[in-house]
């Protein structure tokens, strides 16, 4: 269906409405809408184990969508297969439940990730009784790789950060690293794929977990993960449409056949619907005009310039983002996500699952989150300036 257009993609906001909380889950296109509708009432079926006409249909949209994510992160599907789920937690947890322990040395982190990332290493630490670290991020992003030994090592890092939008810069060179000492990287690229995906573009790691519905998709998580990952790994998590036969005390997994390798990390019934609004909103995307990229940068830019100027805000970031995080001198975060949800002003506050390096590291209170998008006109940035300097 392609891109229509702010006016008649985004028709459902209502007048005066603000959505900034697009590192959560982004607002969703009406043309993604609207295929995920038809899946509903034109071919609703399930993929991949009937004969009749939908299921055909529903089979060609949902391959398409594996073929669209590789196209996406510029990936070989003679290298790679693209596997759906959950979301991004359910992905690392659900590789890193199946690593042979026995293939590594340690597994690593950093300071700045998400509680996805950052609790699933904690957890496989305490199941396989290997060590863990946590790495320091530098104010831009990169990981000084010097400092640390990478010898067998598990890592898993995001390369887009949610709470002021840092990238993990030098990832190639990490990736390259770490597979010559021997290890694997995990890659965290939730908050990346929506408006930095040029970060991960021509880099190869050994998976890739995101979520869709960052991504101007529907609830969705899709790991994306190098074939020879497999061979360190036990399948431990199995259920319907994972087999091609079952014995009194043994099954054949569909994954041993090439063409069916994604159904490695696919048990049970998948969101058919969902996937292919996946594949809808990676052609959305391809259709968006240079201007309107643009004009998120420049928004992104006048956003974080009229915060930085104010005395009293201090803002994380050290850079303009799309993701901008903050708090007011004097006020209470929460609050003032109360005062900006009075005037149709949506806003995350807290500390976005990053409580580690937020609260007990930087010693901060809890913030507030401005997450821009392909949604947000110039009117917003004048409404959100306007009511700050009328709380502040």
């Amino acid at each position: 269906m392609g891109y229509n257009g702010y006016m008649k993609d985004f028709d459902y906001l209502g007048e005066g409405e603000v959505y900034l909380d697009g590192a959560c889950q982004s607002l969703r296109p009406r043309p993604v809408i609207d295929v995920v509708n038809q899946y509903y009432t034109e071919h609703n079926s399930c993929g991949e184990r009937v004969k009749y006409k939908w299921g055909k249909i529903t089979d060609e949209k949902v391959d398409a969508t594996r073929e669209k994510v590789l196209k996406f992160l510029g990936l070989k599907a003679r290298k790679y297969t693209v596997s759906f789920t959950l979301n991004t937690t359910y992905g690392i947890n659900l590789i890193l439940s199946q690593l042979k322990a026995d293939e590594f040395s340690k597994i690593m982190t950093s300071e700045i990730e998400h509680n996805s990332p950052f609790l699933a290493s904690m957890t496989f630490a305490q199941r396989t009784g290997l060590p863990r670290e946590v790495m320091e991020r530098n104010d831009d992003g990169s990981i000084n790789l010097n400092d640390y030994d990478f010898t067998k090592a598990v890592v898993v890092v995001n390369c887009a950060s949610n709470f002021d939008g840092r990238k993990l810069l030098n990832i190639g060179e990490l990736i390259k690293t770490v597979h010559k000492a021997g290890g694997i990287v995990i890659i965290d690229a939730a908050q990346a794929m929506a408006h930095s995906a040029d970060v991960l573009r021509g880099v190869e790691p050994d998976a890739i977990c995101f979520s869709a519905h960052k991504l101007y998709a529907p609830s969705l998580g899709v790991i994306v993960w190098r074939d020879e990952l497999a061979e360190k790994m036990d399948v431990g998590f199995v259920g319907g449409g994972m087999v091609d036969d079952v014995e009194l005390e043994s099954y054949l997994l569909s994954s041993e056949n090439k063409e069916h390798r994604y159904t490695r990390f696919e048990s049970g019934l998948q969101a058919w619907g969902e996937i292919i609004g996946l594949g809808e909103a990676l052609d959305w995307l391809d259709d968006v005009p240079k201007k309107d990229w643009n004009n998120l940068k420049q928004y992104s830019a006048e956003l974080y310039d009229f915060l930085d100027s104010s005395p009293k805000v201090h803002i994380v970031n050290l850079e303009p983002n799309p993701t901008m995080s903050f708090y007011v001198e004097g006020l209470d975060s929460h609050l003032l996500g109360g005062a900006l949800s009075r005037e149709n002003i949506m806003a995350r506050t807290g500390y976005f699952c990053v409580h580690y390096y937020l609260d007990h590291v930087l010693g901060l209170p809890p913030l507030i989150r401005f997450s821009l998008g392909l949604h947000n006109r110039e009117s917003d940035i004048e409404k959100i300036k306007k009511v700050m300097r009328k709380i502040i």
